[in-house]
């Protein structure tokens, strides 16, 4: 059941003049299953400064505020910048264990190949997402990727969105974002998209009132394409 504050169909953002021709996909937790994997290597490196990090405060300081997880912890400038790198290491050996994806995420992608245009707009440094799509077979579905290189402030502020509309030369209100955060949700909205939400089991406390649709899998975006096609 999705939580209280979460509506399943935001009519403010409907604008009926325009069809849909373009899908803004969210990477992590949309597309693949990794952020349990970013949340234990984050746990794994505050560990050795003494810090135990709750699933409510990576919920919380990451998947809501999109805040550094590092900030919990009373740290000098050297050492944030070692426990970051050393974070960075052991998530991209857990995502090397092997294919990510979520499931419907490709049945979803090969329905909709030939029917709208797509492009990825992920917060993930280039490496791990690269890491990431070795094994998933997904990123020919897609005409373009903006990762954390391609924008100065990252979600939820509307930058990555705002390149992914240049990406594709197209207007907001041509297009969806299909995001699992209230994080990402606010980036997407930000930028004037109407933005559907696939949440996960840490995400889907959020509050999603902004959302123009709030949906259980990452399937359930085909109806909604049709609907707006």
């Amino acid at each position: 059941m999705l939580g209280k504050r979460q509506s399943q169909f935001n009519q403010r953002s409907v604008n009926n003049t325009v069809s849909l021709q373009a899908i803004l996909w969210d990477n992590d937790g949309v597309l693949v299953d990794t952020e349990h994997l970013y949340f234990e290597a984050t746990k794994q490196t505050l560990a050795t400064v003494g810090h135990n990090l709750t699933r409510d405060e990576y919920i919380e300081v990451s998947l809501t505020a999109g805040k550094s997880l590092f900030e919990l912890a009373d740290l000098d400038g050297e050492t944030f910048e070692r426990l970051r790198d050393e974070r960075n290491q052991v998530y991209s050996d857990l995502l090397s264990q092997g294919d990510l994806s979520i499931p419907g995420a490709r049945e979803t992608l090969e329905a909709l190949k030939d029917r709208v245009r797509m492009v990825i707009v992920t917060s993930s440094r280039r490496d791990h997402f690269q890491i990431i799509h070795r094994s998933t077979g997904f990123l020919s579905y897609f005409e373009s990727v903006v990762d954390n290189e391609d924008y100065e402030r990252s979600k939820p502020n509307p930058d990555p969105y705002l390149m992914g509309l240049e990406r594709l030369g197209l207007s907001a209100e041509s297009c969806i974002a299909v995001e699992d955060s209230a994080r990402g949700m606010r980036a997407a909205v930000n930028a004037g998209l109407r933005c559907v939400v696939v949440p996960t089991d840490l995400t889907r406390d959020g509050d999603f009132s902004d959302a123009y649709r709030v949906v259980e899998r990452v399937g359930d975006v085909v109806g909604v394409t049709e609907e707006l096609m």
